[in-house]
């Protein structure tokens, strides 16, 4: 009898605990779901009302009043909309192309080749990631001026009748495919690791060349990665405001970014053309993602089975250097070029050369530009705010996706997969929209988060919340479940197991998400655009003003300043996930 009443105390209180989990995963999910609905869904609904009212934000505030179509149809049949909507297809799709075949090239050099330094190759592979997309357009603007471009002065120089320009649509093409190449890298190189070498071994037993090969098994059998990465790219650019604003602007060439702020820098501005704009892009943007996730999902491109296998790589025998050479050329192209560009402009008091010779004057150099852009109050102010909105970002930012993964991947909590669809929207959100949003979703609200530090912070923590918790998610996958279990056994709660369990295991997968919010939020220019004040810019938007302002040694000594500081931060970041991996690996030695 002692024995029943234990069991049914035992199920009674096995029941209230049930009970109790059950409410506080409600709960839970209720202050995440609060929580993404403040930072996306708020702001796109208001970005949606401000796209369907004719009232001014600024003046009048949010209002219900007026709805219609009228802006969208004002959008629609404007000629300059679709002038800018075709160069951006133009641009997007011709970089897109060019990244593919960067990308794919490289990723099947480094994995499936016996070219020498392929761990170099890799690593110039995506060094153009960290490239901020403002710095990258104004050092090809040195590199590739009509008419003052020092690879045109070197043309000259040598007596060769070339003659270069990147203010042009073909410059932009080019400089998009250069520097959104490493997003198809990472796919393919991935898919290639993963494929098995024995179904290009049948594919030669029966006769067919390497080269055939390549083309009729290998890349067919990574088709998905091929266009998942092909996509992303195009997503990536269409966003992306930096190059355009840089190289378009001297020949008066308008994207849909671009013709964006050019709308709410009109007097008046003009913020609810703006917002549908914005809107149109936000709608092509995630149409895309809908067809990234979904193409090729009806055939089969199965390549990994149960048995193990070893990746082959292919002897090229001569050819190797060749493609050794290659990987040196894109390095120049990304790296040596635009830092060399960067340097002579930053360092040179004027930046006409006439000849070759006069280049390596030491008469003409000096740290001018330097003193100059240290002496504007607003150098130290904007790096302050840069470095403040970071880390903000990044500990908010850092903090939320984790509970954001775990609560994915690691519970059974109701609401989750809503949770997971609302973070993973703004990837169909390009960053300059977002900018828009929050504009629209606070500035008509006196004594709001508009003109503080946090509305720049928060709009960045919504910009890349997807990024971080897939880098996130990785970790947590990585953990198998009955560790978690053991501690449950031994009495440990829910927070308890993820501060003694979770958390070391994935604190290399935290190091680096929270990195990467941190280096992401000083780079971004988009969203910054429409959300700083005098007292809250930070450096991305400075050394737009200074491109504006026409200085170009300014412009070319800030980005240095820029460059140097993000390379410090990423090589530190390395320093703190390597060390925390090698403590982690000795606790567990212990």
């Amino acid at each position: 009898m002692n024995g029943q009443a234990g069991l049914r105390v035992a199920a009674a209180a096995s029941g209230i605990v049930s009970k109790r989990a059950g409410v506080f995963g409600y709960a839970w999910a209720a202050v995440l779901l609060a929580i993404l609905a403040f930072l996306v869904i708020y702001p796109v609904l208001t970005l949606l009302l401000g796209a369907l009212t004719d009232t001014n934000p600024v003046v009048e505030g949010l209002s219900l009043a007026h709805l219609s179509i009228a802006n969208f149809l004002t959008v629609l049949t404007n000629p300059n909309v679709a002038e800018a909507l075709f160069n951006t297809l133009v641009v997007c799709g011709g970089g897109t192309l060019i990244a593919v075949a960067i990308g794919l090239t490289f990723s099947w050099i480094v994995v499936r080749t016996n070219t020498p330094f392929r761990g170099f190759i890799a690593a110039a592979s995506i060094l153009p990631l960290f490239a901020p997309p403002l710095v990258a357009g104004v050092a090809w603007s040195i590199l590739g001026s009509p008419k003052t471009g020092l690879i045109n002065t070197a043309f000259k120089w040598a007596g060769l009748n070339w003659h270069v320009d990147f203010y042009s649509l073909s410059g932009l093409v080019f400089v998009f495919g250069l520097y959104y190449a490493p997003y198809v890298y990472m796919f393919t190189a991935s898919a290639l690791r993963n494929m098995d070498p024995s179904l290009e071994e049948a594919a030669e037993i029966s006769g067919a060349s390497a080269f055939a090969t390549l083309f009729s098994v290998t890349f067919p059998l990574i088709m998905p990665a091929i266009v998942s990465g092909m996509l992303l790219s195009f997503i990536v650019m269409l966003g992306i405001y930096g190059v355009p604003a840089v190289l378009g602007a001297p020949s008066n060439i308008s994207v849909l970014t671009t013709y964006i702020f050019k709308l709410t820098n009109w007097s008046p501005p003009l913020y609810n053309t703006a917002a549908a704009v914005a809107i149109i892009l936000m709608i092509v943007t995630g149409a895309l993602v809908l067809l990234q996730q979904r193409v090729l999902s009806g055939r089969s491109f199965t390549t990994v089975a149960g048995k193990a296998f070893r990746p082959r790589r292919l002897d090229l025998g001569g050819w190797r250097w060749l493609t050794f050479a290659l990987g040196l050329v894109y390095l120049l192209l990304v790296v040596v070029l635009p830092m060399l560009a960067l340097v002579v402009a930053a360092f040179r008091k004027f930046m006409f050369i006439r000849d070759l010779a006069s280049l390596f004057d030491a008469r003409q150099y000096s740290l001018v530009h330097f003193n100059s852009i240290f002496d504007n109050p607003l150098t130290l102010n904007s790096i302050y705010n840069a470095v403040e909105v970071g880390v903000i970002t990044a500990v908010v930012g850092g903090v939320l996706a984790f509970a954001i993964g775990y609560t994915i991947h690691r519970t059974d909590v109701p609401g989750r997969r809503g949770i997971d669809l609302i973070a993973t929207l703004p990837v169909a959100i390009p960053g300059l929209v977002i900018g828009v949003a929050y504009l629209w979703a606070w500035i008509g609200i006196p004594g709001g988060l508009y003109g503080t530090i946090w509305i720049l912070a928060l709009a960045f923590i919504a910009r890349f919340m997807p990024d971080t918790v897939k880098a996130l998610s990785t970790s947590f996958l990585q953990i198998h479940r009955e560790l978690e279990e053991a501690a449950w056994v031994c009495g440990k709660g829910v927070l308890g197991t993820i501060s003694t369990i979770v958390l070391p295991l994935a604190r290399p997968g935290v190091v680096a998400a929270m990195t990467l919010l941190f280096v992401l939020s000083i780079r971004e220019l988009g969203s910054s655009l429409f959300l700083y004040t005098s007292n809250t810019m930070v450096m991305s938007v400075l050394l737009l003003d200074y491109y504006e302002g026409g200085n170009l040694g300014k412009t070319a000594a800030f980005s240095l300043v820029q460059t140097i500081l993000l390379g410090v931060l990423i090589g530190g970041a390395n320093l703190l996930s390597r060390g925390a991996a090698q403590g982690d690996l000795a606790q567990r030695i212990r």
